[in-house]
């Protein structure tokens, strides 16, 4: 049985389905994952679709913008003009256009690279960057998708969540090991997010790169969710672990600057 099939049978409004819509959704999810590019043939195999069915849909996809195709390989490729679409699924979608001067000031200050991203499933996206002036600098592709455990701006955002939002979330998430240290255990990754919700930031000490270090701080709304982390991101011989605490310090307070722009901190919240 296909995936199609097999959601169909779980969901309770599966006679309200329409099929070559569930597959559209299923090749950009699958896309997402890919960053550089898949196959219509590949697409089939790993969706256990039809070739024609895919061929219609992804060639309606790219007509229509939202997929790009490298000629070359016959590979194709989310398009940016999905991040519009993003950004207007987030009620705050001029994120970006009320960040960015603090994003600035934090690269000039810091003089490495700034990037601000989102939390978007079981995943972190980065939306937009600010590099460095540094010659050897790190650059990240917008778009770009991120494990949470590893990442400081996945951890920052984690820590703001309300704590059942939070467990959900634990549970689907796979602790991928991509070096000595990475965090595997759940328990462990609960006591990071208990850490970073008491300092205001949260910090990657080489977790999926050993030569990459990140600090992150995460940008809230009036109700205090997370909206968004605020990091910077460079190489260890730069971002050392014993400058974490001036880094987050100086983090947390520039992400304050944004979430005020928010109502953060000017409208009471639902708690209160």
């Amino acid at each position: 049985m296909n995936r199609v099939a097999a959601s169909k049978e779980e969901s309770p409004t599966a006679r309200y389905h329409v099929p070559n819509l569930d597959r559209a959704l299923m090749i950009l999810e699958l896309l997402a994952k890919c960053p550089h590019g898949v196959g219509m043939s590949d697409i089939a195999r790993e969706l256990s679709l039809p070739k024609n069915s895919v061929f219609r849909i992804v060639s309606t996809l790219h007509s229509h913008g939202y997929l790009t195709r490298e000629d070359d390989d016959k590979t194709y490729r989310l398009s940016r003009k999905l991040l519009s679409l993003g950004y207007a699924a987030v009620d705050e979608h001029n994120l970006v256009e009320k960040s960015l001067d603090v994003m600035r000031e934090i690269r000039d200050e810091l003089d490495e690279t700034t990037l601000i991203g989102l939390l978007v499933g079981s995943q972190g996206v980065v939306i937009e960057q600010v590099p460095s002036n540094q010659p050897v600098k790190v650059l990240v592709r917008v778009g770009h998708h991120f494990p949470l455990h590893t990442a400081a701006p996945g951890k920052s955002l984690m820590a703001a969540l309300p704590e059942a939002e939070l467990e959900a979330l634990l549970r689907q998430l796979t602790l991928t090991k991509f070096n000595e240290n990475t965090i595997t255990s759940r328990r462990a990754l609960r006591d990071e997010l208990a850490e970073a919700r008491s300092l205001g930031y949260a910090v990657d000490r080489g977790e999926e790169m050993d030569d990459l270090r990140c600090v992150a701080a995460p940008v809230l709304n009036h109700r205090g969710y997370p909206l968004a982390a605020i990091w910077i991101t460079g190489p260890a011989s730069r971002v050392h672990v014993q400058e974490f605490p001036q880094i987050g310090a100086l983090l947390r307070e520039k992400a304050a600057v944004v979430s005020s722009r928010f109502g953060y901190g000017l409208l009471p919240s639902d708690s209160e």
